[in-house]
């Protein structure tokens, strides 16, 4: 039992000595934790309020009677939306390229439909919507805030305002001859007198006040329909090429940290050293394992796109655009692996901080919880993480459909980053080798 306990005592000892060790193992669970509790909910003191960054809507605006206009500008007032008012082919467009998630479209005469809709005196009028297929969830938002302001302004409008009124009385006329004969008509018929009877009541009251007329606290629920219609440039969304790209990014920057540990284990065994007395340089050495490395990257990228087609019938819809992605990511990935080598003082040691790192640019890239629901401090971060640009660049030729020059654009910054960590890694690695 004493050797046990002399045993246990000795493993404690080591771990607790490892102190970086010990901060990574403690400080990945409370971000990680942080993250995802400020996500959904969080925000301090009990509250259970987060702030969430606004969602990006488009605007079409073709109706122009005073309840089109009024539902509008309770979009454009809501809090938690951000409204760009364009034409109905801007909103297509930019809905299909993932510029926006929803576009809403106000249809002329939809004021005066719903007005009559409400009564029952008319057909439900269809508010059409564009939506991004992989963000339904925000559809459904959307949808919610709309219902709201729909239902206060036309309720408000035709109990309150000069339209209802109007409706009103010529309802009364329509009906009136009808009424005689047929017992729904006469029923409708004695409910618009009251309506009328209120309506009048209403503007006696304002009148002795001396308040202008508007409108009034609606309060009826709105009977109208909206038309969805899931938008992109490619074919029809299919969730598996959005979670392909994002965990094939994920493992492969995982892969990347084994190609710099490697480098370390290499160092500590000695056969660092042997290779550079033979007839090589460091330069070429470092070199070869970037190139290796993203020939690998590249390859297990591949591989898992193809089980995504064969097997989930994700479709790459243009191949060209594929290629130059998986090529600039595997790059990034390979350089990403030298960083760690070139940084890292002992393979266990550099284990846990670029585990740590990588989940980091995972994590904040957008693969695990989409960036939307991001604050909006959080999304202008994510866009500084090499993977939000692997995975869009994977979306846009996949089901997203885009051109070229969508591939070219997220390759690019992926090239940048790879620069970047390239560039970090051969002077940390000269600068070893000078103090060697």
């Amino acid at each position: 039992m004493t050797a046990i306990l002399a045993l246990i005592r000795k493993d404690l000892k080591l771990y607790i000595n490892d102190r970086r060790a010990l901060a990574i193992h403690l400080l990945v669970p409370v971000i990680v934790a942080a993250f995802f509790g400020a996500l959904f909910g969080g925000g301090g003191g009990g509250s259970g309020r987060g702030q969430t960054g606004k969602i990006d809507i488009a605007l079409v605006q073709q109706d122009s009677s005073d309840i089109g206009l009024k539902i509008a500008a309770g979009l454009k007032a809501e809090p938690s939306l951000r409204v760009q008012e364009l034409t109905l082919q801007e909103a297509r467009a930019r809905v299909a390229a993932g510029k926006v998630t929803v576009a809403v479209v106000i249809p002329d005469g939809f004021g005066g439909a719903a007005g009559g809709a409400l009564f029952g005196a008319g057909e439900k009028p269809a508010l059409p919507l564009f939506y991004d297929p992989s963000q339904s969830t925000v559809l459904a938002m959307v949808k919610g805030l709309l219902t709201k302001e729909v239902m206060q302004h036309v309720s408000a409008e035709m109990f309150n305002g000069e339209t209802g009124r109007a409706f009103t009385d010529n309802s009364l006329a329509q009906i009136e001859e009808a009424a005689t004969s047929d017992p729904e008509q006469a029923a409708l018929r004695d409910m618009l007198h009251g309506v009328r009877a209120f309506q009048a009541r209403q503007e006696q009251r304002r009148a002795a006040a001396g308040v202008a007329a508007g409108p009034g606290q609606g309060g009826l629920s709105m009977p109208f329909d909206t038309r969805d219609e899931a938008v992109s440039s490619g074919p029809a969304y299919n969730v598996y090429a959005h979670t392909f790209a994002g965990m094939g990014v994920q493992f492969i920057l995982f892969m990347g940290i084994d190609l710099g540990i490697g480098l370390l284990t290499a160092r500590r065994t000695g056969i660092w050293n042997r290779l550079l007395a033979a007839p090589v340089t460091q330069g070429q050495v470092l070199l070869s394992r970037m190139l290796s490395g993203t020939i690998i990257a590249a390859g297990l990228l591949v591989a898992i796109f193809v089980c995504a087609v064969v097997l989930f019938g994700v479709e790459i819809t243009n191949p060209l655009g594929f290629a130059f992605v998986t090529l600039s990511f595997a790059l990034m990935t390979a350089t990403f692996g030298l960083l760690i080598a070139a940084l890292g003082r002992t393979p266990d040691a550099a284990r846990g901080i670029a585990t740590f790192a990588t989940l980091m640019i995972v994590m904040l890239g957008g693969a695990w919880v989409p960036s939307f629901i991001f604050p909006e401090w959080l999304q202008a971060v994510s866009m500084a993480m090499p993977a939000r640009w692997a995975i869009d660049g994977l979306d846009a030729v996949t089901w997203r459909g885009l051109g070229l020059g969508a591939a070219l654009h997220c390759a690019a910054v992926q090239l940048g980053f790879a620069a970047l960590f390239g560039a970090l890694a051969a002077w940390r690695f000269r600068a070893r080798a000078l103090n060697a």
